[in-house]
């Protein structure tokens, strides 16, 4: 099987394999955010550890020394996240797809013996760099990696996918720590839940090289044989097939746009509103890490033991519990994103966030058993929104809303706000509890209920837009006020079955020469208006 091209796949099978490497992949990103979790508040790890004790026995100012310590220690793996998607705008490109994957993955092996083996602080601290880096290298390469593989319309529902899978990753973590939680303790309760990523990695670095390259990469390259031998093995046809030749002619032409393109073209504002475009998909990226999901998925066994004041057992059972919630609420969004559309996706989760974050609030502040079962519940509550309207749409929508000319480095821009506010986030989350407590769930409904003005006098509609649609839509727009309501009043050009809506210009001018209607008739169609049929 390894002899042979691709292990002998072709077509769909092919496909699904990529599909398969691409979910193990976001897997493991989603078990390495949720894993550290379940295993601080562990004896055996703060024995190892006493500089990230934020246990309530201790002095009020030894604890929030040590709350400091916690959030910069953990919030170290995002740093090298950070740092791990921005080489990736240099390494991407020179590797491939395939082994940038690779590297990033043995890297995520090394810095998980790392932190496996750490018996201090600052080796700690190393492990979840190293591990970090690697984690970047590989979020930064799969969507792309998928993408370029994929057939534009599979692109979104595989990306929301692809953000289910992740909280896939995070319910695993969630249950190894509970179960391994048994065995203090014994060091083997937090050593191996750490250890566990490994398998997710190793399995990518066994199969990703046998499997195809972006057949974009390669025409980058000037590979153009082996891109069409990609294509054709994609697509299960043979090398002569017109599709595969139009297909390979069409990424030829993307290709000298976007090697025409320059960072400074970012920051420009002509008829194309780049500049505007760039700041909505870097923002919802900001938008999304800055409504509170990661207090939740890194601390989650902390809070419910520490700040609900719930039983240790009954604190991880919740936080697994959690986690499956949070990985089957995902899916909603999967069935859901193109029959309700982004936007209120978006605002209806993002009320339900604040409001959910106000109540935890309210109930922490009082205190008590049934209020602290009423928070228990509202964390539940939290992720459920946030698992079916932002999840992945922070990732879906800056691709869409961005032209093709700088959409690449659109994307890489707009990951690295994702990455940096997710590392501030968690850096403060503890920092926060020892101090204001209650209080904390505040910032984040106020935040959020900021955000949904934001929504809604700024972020047009994606769904059923073609990327030239979208284009049309911003060079009609005068300013950042306009953009929302054009897109709203503008026809689709496709409904949702894909069926033709309206003609466009160009092939309503084709259509009126090939039936060789009168001289009148044909400049009725050249003045810009559109025909819906």
């Amino acid at each position: 099987m390894f002899g042979k091209r691709f292990f002998g796949l072709r077509g769909p099978k092919l496909n699904y394999a990529i599909s398969i490497i691409a979910g193990i992949d976001f897997l493991l990103f989603g078990y390495d955010q949720g894993v550290m979790g379940g295993l601080l508040t562990l004896k055996s790890f703060t024995k190892v550890f006493p500089e990230m004790d934020t246990s309530e026995s201790l002095p009020a100012h030894v604890r929030s020394r040590n709350a400091e310590v916690q959030g910069v220690a953990i919030s170290m793996y995002n740093i090298g996240c950070f740092c791990g998607a921005l080489a990736c705008l240099y390494l991407g490109d020179k590797l491939g797809r395939r082994k940038t994957l690779f590297t990033g993955a043995m890297i995520m092996v090394i810095g998980a013996i790392l932190q496996t083996t750490a018996y201090s602080l600052g080796h700690f601290i190393t492990g979840r760099l190293v591990t970090g880096f690697g984690n970047g290298l590989n979020t930064a390469t799969v969507p792309v990696w998928q993408s370029e593989c994929s057939k534009s319309h599979d692109r979104g529902r595989l990306l929301m996918i692809e953000g289910a899978l992740v909280t896939g990753g995070i319910m695993i973590s969630y249950w190894i720590d509970f179960g391994f939680s048994f065995l203090e303790p014994s060091e083997i309760s937090w050593r191996f839940p750490i250890a566990f990523q490994i398998v997710f990695a190793l399995v990518i670095v066994i199969f990703i090289l046998p499997l195809p390259e972006s057949p974009r990469w390669l025409l980058l390259k000037g590979r153009e044989t082996e891109a069409l031998e990609v294509l054709t093995a994609l697509d299960d046809v043979p090398a002569d097939d017109p599709q595969v030749m139009g297909e390979l002619a069409e990424i030829k032409t993307a290709l000298e746009e976007t090697a025409a393109a320059t960072f400074k073209d970012l920051f420009t504002m002509d008829e194309n509103r780049n500049f505007h475009r760039v700041v909505l998909g870097y923002m919802i990226q900001v938008f999304q890490q800055i409504s509170g999901i990661n207090l939740i998925t890194y601390y989650a066994a902390t809070i419910y033991e520490q700040y609900i004041h719930l039983e240790p057992l009954l604190a991880r059972i919740l936080a697994a519990c959690n986690g499956t919630e949070y990985f089957l609420a995902s899916w909603i969004s999967v069935f859901i994103i193109e029959k309700v559309g982004r936007r209120k996706l978006l605002l209806w989760s993002t009320a339900g966030m604040s409001a959910s974050m106000a109540i935890l609030a309210i109930m922490t502040s009082i205190g008590g058993g049934a209020t602290g079962i009423v928070a228990a519940i509202f964390l539940f509550v939290f992720n459920t929104f946030f698992a079916v309207g932002w999840l992945g749409m922070a990732w879906l929508y800056p691709a869409e809303v961005t032209p093709l000319r700088i959409r690449a480095r659109a994307n890489s821009l707009s990951t690295s706000a994702n990455w940096i506010f997710n590392f501030m986030v968690v850096m403060i989350t503890p920092v926060a509890f020892a101090n204001i407590q209650y209080r904390t769930y505040i910032i984040f409904a106020v935040i959020n209920a900021a955000i949904i003005p934001c929504l809604y006098w700024f972020y047009p509609e994606t769904a059923y837009r073609s990327l030239e649609e979208m284009d049309n839509i911003f060079k009609k727009s005068k300013s950042i006020w306009d953009t929302v309501r054009i897109a709203a009043q503008e026809p689709l050009r496709h409904g949702k079955h894909g069926e033709l809506l309206v003609i466009p210009d160009a092939e309503r001018r084709a259509s009126d020469l090939t039936k060789t209607e009168s001289k009148a008739e044909h400049r009725e169609y050249i003045d810009g208006s559109s025909e819906t049929i």
